[in-house]
């Protein structure tokens, strides 16, 4: 029985690896950020219900949770890309 023909390997594209985005640190104002979101978002629910709705922003009400939220899963997804 005739066997068939094996496959010929790919060849690189590159001489040298890519660089991965794990392999890069992050840059130094990255950390600052999240936290800042993070304890502002913090800082704005706890404003929104102490003050029941009426500030940091008079007139939007509820929607200063929103904003406030916002801000936290924000620095939360930042603080999953940290290294």
């Amino acid at each position: 029985m005739p066997e068939s023909r094996g496959r010929k390997k790919a060849r690189p594209t590159t001489a040298r690896p890519a660089v991965r985005v794990e392999d890069k640190p992050n840059p130094s104002w990255y950390v600052p950020t999240f936290v800042t979101l993070l304890v502002v978002g913090l800082v704005w629910v706890v404003v929104t219900y102490i003050s029941d709705s009426r500030f940091p922003i008079p007139g939007i009400q509820q929607w200063n949770l929103a904003i406030g939220f916002a801000s936290i899963f924000a620095g939360f997804i930042m603080t999953m890309r940290w290294r």
